[in-house]
């Protein structure tokens, strides 16, 4: 017995290694986070950006070049000196000059051509010259404002002191000359006695003989000196040579224009005409 203890004690090294199983493994290293390892939690996210930037690249690339265009578009309209105002022109003048249409216009020169607001300058033109019925300003690019007038067209003269008033196919009273028109004839209202004159005003009948005016075949209106307004439904015109024209009221304008230039050509001697029934109309003193 005492024999095998010492047998157990003089062997050791046989006893530590029925406990263990050996020297411990070394610490496994980390799994790289890099860009080349597939594994690790950063890689697989990197490359898909990388993947979405190429796919993206030409889409980048045009909306670049579209903010490149639209602010150089920008710049040139607005900033550059090469699309400014420079020159402005007017045409479409009879009476008034296109000095006076450039005036009244005051087109800011030196402006960006983009900015100038043509509604503003037509505004300013009508309302600065009456005489002017409608304007149309338009952009000559890369440097032009064109400025068209389109001016009203007198068919009455209202007699004022010792000037004239001239009125137009709407009735609107547009400018005072010293000296009237060739061919425009001159309202001469009597209309006070008239018991008409209750019912329809100055204005009214203004506006009646107006229409009467207009109504005038050319031949008839270069001939008509005197538009004479009694009533509302009494309108005599008087002709040159002393004739005069039983108009009647300013109904059925157009056909008694008709009837009076028939009755011209049958009668040419005549010097009274009524029109005021137009369907039988009436000639005497040939």
């Amino acid at each position: 017995m005492a024999g095998a203890t010492t047998a157990q004690r003089g062997n050791p090294g046989s006893a530590r290694k029925g406990k263990g199983s050996g020297s411990p493994k070394p610490p496994k290293p980390p799994r790289s986070s890099g860009p080349s390892g597939g594994s690790g939690p950063r890689g697989p996210g990197l490359q898909r950006l990388v993947r979405r930037l190429r796919n993206r690249g030409p889409v980048l690339l045009c909306f670049l070049a579209a903010v490149f265009l639209v602010g150089g578009g920008s710049w040139v309209l607005y900033g550059s000196s090469w699309l400014r105002v420079e020159q402005v022109t007017a045409g479409g003048t009879q009476v008034l000059t296109p000095e006076q249409v450039l005036a009244a216009a005051a087109v800011p020169v030196g402006a960006p051509l983009v900015t100038v607001d043509t509604d503003e300058i037509a505004a300013r033109v009508r309302s600065r010259l009456p005489r002017v019925d409608s304007v149309d300003v338009v952009r000559a690019w890369p440097h032009g404002i064109g400025l068209k007038v389109t001016e009203r067209k007198p068919v009455l003269l209202i007699k004022k002191d010792a000037k004239f008033v001239e009125v137009d196919a709407s009735g609107v009273r547009f400018d005072t000359v010293p000296k009237a028109p060739a061919g425009v004839p001159v309202l001469e209202l009597s209309a006070g006695q008239s018991p008409s004159g209750r019912r329809f005003d100055e204005e009214r009948l203004l506006h009646e003989a107006v229409g009467v005016a207009g109504d005038l075949p050319e031949a008839v209106a270069k001939e008509t000196v005197q538009v004479k307004v009694g009533s509302y439904d009494s309108v005599v015109l008087e002709l040159t040579r002393g004739r005069t024209v039983v108009w009647g009221s300013g109904e059925q304008g157009e056909a008694k224009g008709r009837a009076l230039t028939a009755l011209w050509k049958a009668a040419p001697k005549a010097d009274h005409f009524d029109v005021s029934v137009p369907t039988a109309p009436a000639v005497s003193g040939s």
